[in-house]
């Protein structure tokens, strides 16, 4: 089904045709998929772009380590086929961040449309929605973004991270140690300079996401916006925001899956065990939280003010009407004649007094336990299988059943 595009030309107008807000919708990578046809304006074609893009960063290594001879054998500790880390990253991590851009798409397109729905954009702050909006599409579509992220992958990922915190120290099938340092083969070379700096950019592009996500969400946070304390929802009618937190799941699976990789090769060539990372994967289960939840704190401070608002409000009303009906059933102030039994007094109070526990009830953090839980069960489930290396798999499975029952 094709959808609008959301490029941020001014052929829209946000109260009539509102476009549909993506956060990934656009940028010169975006534009080159769609010449070369791997893409349209609904982000479909997935298939085609991860077996474009996981062919060009892994089928290479595959040749030329076995024209090296270090495919499974050969005089390296790790040959390519053993190497856990580099198989999970190009063939899980890199289709999953693929994937989660339609992932997040879907998720994100009627976002503007809930805001302008449920009146939370008071009228005299149209303007400033408006131009929150169209900066965060210049910002995705921002060229000089983009070719500033290719340069940190190979200023820092390439020559200061990879080669000086992720090479492992001994004979691979991409490096061997020398006195003066790992010298690259040419499956290496391809590797070192193609292929991880194709995954790394595809993962800054994620980071730099999130920033224009955290960045609009802080410019509509300084709105006034319109929060009603008795909503259902328990936070004002703002509860489609906490919402987009499932749309970040697949991105932090990825995340996982990244890390796993890069402690099975730890695990398996150089004799480390899993309890020796629990700093790691602690590490990236709390920078996940941090990147998808913290972005939604800046609406506490509304939420906060709200919530003591309808208090102090309700509570008046509340004690306006206790007090009348005190006088009315208590106080002998009823006439004679009417009856107490089947008085729609007694359910206006009961309504009355659900509101206002309404309002009480109210949160001022836009985050669920739920929330907390579905990123860090994500995080952590590629980890999960590197159990299996310090217990057996029945041991994990009685650990696990003693755990859930």
């Amino acid at each position: 089904m094709k959808t609008r595009t959301t490029e941020p030309s001014r052929d829209w107008d946000l109260l009539r045709n509102p476009p549909e807000f993506s956060l990934v919708l656009g940028g010169p990578l975006f534009q080159l998929f769609r010449r070369a046809h791997l893409t349209d304006d609904a982000l479909l074609m997935v298939r085609q772009r991860i077996t474009v893009i996981t062919l060009l960063a892994w089928l290479p290594l595959l040749l030329l380590s076995a024209l090296e001879g270090h495919l499974w054998g050969g005089s390296t500790s790790v040959p390519f086929l053993f190497d856990v880390e580099v198989h999970v990253r190009f063939l899980v991590a890199l289709p999953l961040l693929i994937i989660a851009e339609l992932v997040v798409h879907r998720r994100m397109r009627p976002l503007l449309q809930q805001f302008l729905e449920r009146n939370m954009i008071p009228g005299n702050a149209m303007a400033r929605f408006e131009a929150a909006v169209e900066s965060a599409f210049r910002l995705r579509n921002s060229v000089l973004a983009e070719v500033l992220l290719i340069a940190v992958v190979y200023g820092v990922g390439i020559l200061v991270v990879w080669r000086q915190y992720v090479v492992l120290e001994t004979a691979t099938w991409y490096a061997s140690p020398s006195a003066a340092g790992s010298q690259l083969s040419l499956a290496g070379m391809w590797y070192g300079y193609v292929s991880v700096p194709i995954f790394q950019f595809l993962l800054l592009r994620w980071y730099f996401r999130l920033a224009i996500w955290a960045r609009f969400l802080w410019q509509v946070s300084r709105i006034e916006l319109s929060l009603v304390p008795t909503h259902p929802d328990s936070l004002g009618g703002l509860s489609f925001i906490s919402g987009q937190v499932y749309a970040f799941t697949v991105v932090a699976v990825a995340h996982g899956a990244l890390l796993a990789g890069n402690l099975a090769n730890r695990i398996f060539f150089l004799g480390a065990a899993l309890t020796d990372f629990k700093v790691e994967i602690a590490v990236v289960v709390i920078f996940m939280l941090c990147v998808v939840l913290c972005p939604l704190l800046v609406f506490a401070p509304q939420l906060a003010q709200a919530k003591r608002m309808g208090s102090r409000e309700y509570g008046v009303l509340a004690e306006r009407y206790a007090r009348e009906f005190d006088a009315k059933w208590v106080r002998g102030g009823a006439p004679a004649d009417e009856p107490l039994v089947g008085s729609a007094d007694i359910q206006s109070l009961a309504d009355m007094g659900n509101s206002f526990s309404v309002v009480q009830n109210m949160r001022i953090v836009p985050i669920k336990r739920d929330d907390i839980l579905r990123l860090v069960g994500a995080t952590l489930a590629p980890i999960v299988p590197l159990a299996l290396t310090m217990m057996s798999l029945e041991e994990l499975l009685k650990k696990l059943m003693g755990v859930l029952f």
